[in-house]
């Protein structure tokens, strides 16, 4: 993927392939794979067509690669032990950065609430800062996301560089590879994530225990709480509940973040002659990669949120409900049993009648595409894109973070955990 500070100078064309090519057998397309300078000194960069060429792959090379032609020498692909471990850390360290937008994002997205307490950013972001404090409120639901996060992530890049190295080494268009691996490094995280992400979302939609000022529906003590409650009263199934939903939103938000993220650095390189772009284009291409990814997948993202805190009528009834603010316990009503049945009590309001529109559409379905149309039958586009703000915002922020800290701790690994490959070898 992404990696480092570029040697500095031109680089001379290659005329022919060194003796120590020729005795190990390599190819001079493989020589150029390889920068075998010292450890800390390689730089790594994504696998990029610039000038009509591919710089990476071993099968459509330019021996005589040079700025002047408009096309940069390949550079050293990175061990993968490194790239996994790099791409843990970094994702880690984004999510835990981007937990509170992510906490203002889900509550907009699953507001019972009529008309919804949560509208925009800042004054959601305000409100549950005032009433609900920050481990509890806007970091609830913190310890599910960073188990999830680490595990998930290390899947992810190691899915995404090997599969993505196979696909060009064969000849597939590196763009097309781009797409498809981040594709399938979901595909393969996802039975990590997904779990941690329901219980995550369920905990970020409560807030605290007992909340007096936010009637999600739900009310663990805690991770072990929640994750026992929802395993005890919905089956073990509940964890993995929207899990078609989710993977409905991950697989292209991954697919569409990588792909334009390596055309971005590739733009960049372009744009300023360089292997060396710095680091203020490395954080501008990560971080429009996933705000542009974010964006457009947004829906799905509703969808996504709205299926994992749906409750089973099971659950709902043995739910202990926290106590008001001020102590009276309210009366049941007509209205409140019969939405016994429901999934979630969401709304007592059909989309009919003159009441305001519920903060969250009743969908009745795991169904994704079902889910899409009642969302947009009964709440519009503006329904759709619920929580757009924010969540362009944590993913645009997210990912720039991200593949930063990405690229700046696979530099550090190379430098001081140096992997020797027999590749490398003369």
């Amino acid at each position: 993927m992404v990696f480092g500070a570029a040697t500095a100078g031109p680089v001379p064309p290659v005329a022919s392939p060194p003796a120590a090519t020729r005795s190990s057998g390599r190819s001079p397309t493989d020589a150029l794979n390889f920068d075998d300078g010292p450890p800390g000194q390689r730089a790594f960069q994504p696998d990029v067509t610039l000038g009509g060429q591919s710089t990476l792959g071993g099968q459509s090379l330019t021996p005589n690669m040079s700025p002047q032609d408009g096309t940069l020498e390949p550079e050293a692909r990175p061990a993968y032990v490194h790239s996994m471990l790099a791409g843990g850390i970094g994702g880690v360290c984004g999510d835990m950065l981007m937990h509170s937008l992510d906490t203002v994002k889900t509550r907009q997205q699953g507001d019972p609430h009529i008309p919804p307490k949560y509208t925009s950013l800042g004054s959601s972001y305000n409100t549950i800062f005032r009433q609900e404090g920050i481990r509890r409120g806007l970091y609830g639901g913190w310890l599910p996301a960073l188990i999830g996060s680490f595990p998930g992530t290390v899947i992810f890049f190691g899915t995404y560089e090997f599969s993505k190295r196979y696909m060009i080494d064969h000849g597939v268009k590196p763009q097309l590879a781009y797409l498809a691996g981040g594709f399938l490094g979901d595909l393969a995280a996802s039975a990590i994530y997904v779990p941690s992400e329901v219980v995550k979302t369920r905990l970020q939609l409560q807030g605290r225990y007992n909340n007096p000022y936010f009637q999600s529906g739900y009310n663990y003590r805690g991770t072990l709480d929640a994750t026992r409650t929802m395993i005890r009263q919905e089956g073990i199934s509940s964890l993995f509940h929207g899990f078609k939903a989710t993977l409905y939103r991950d697989l292209p938000y991954s697919a569409l973040q990588f792909l334009f993220w390596e055309q971005g650095q590739a733009w960049a390189r372009q744009w300023r002659g360089s292997k060396e772009i710095g680091w203020q284009l490395e954080l501008l291409t990560g971080a429009a990669a996933g705000g542009l990814a974010g964006t457009i997948t947004c829906p799905l993202d509703v969808v996504k949120t709205r299926l994992q805190t749906q409750l089973h009528p099971e659950a709902q009834s043995a739910m202990p409900k926290p106590a008001p603010k001020d102590g009276n316990v309210p009366r049941s009503t007509p209205e409140s049993t019969s939405q016994k049945g429901q999934k979630r009590l969401i709304s007592t309001s059909s989309p009919s009648t003159h009441t305001p529109r519920p903060g969250a559409a009743k969908l009745h379905t795991e169904s994704v595409l079902t889910g899409l149309k009642v969302i947009y039958r009964t709440e519009g586009a503006t329904g759709l894109f619920r929580g757009v703000g924010p969540r362009a915002v944590w993913t645009s922020i997210q990912s720039g973070c991200m593949l930063f800290l990405y690229q700046t701790i696979l530099r550090q690994l190379e430098l001081h955990l140096p992997v020797e490959r027999p590749e490398l070898k003369a």
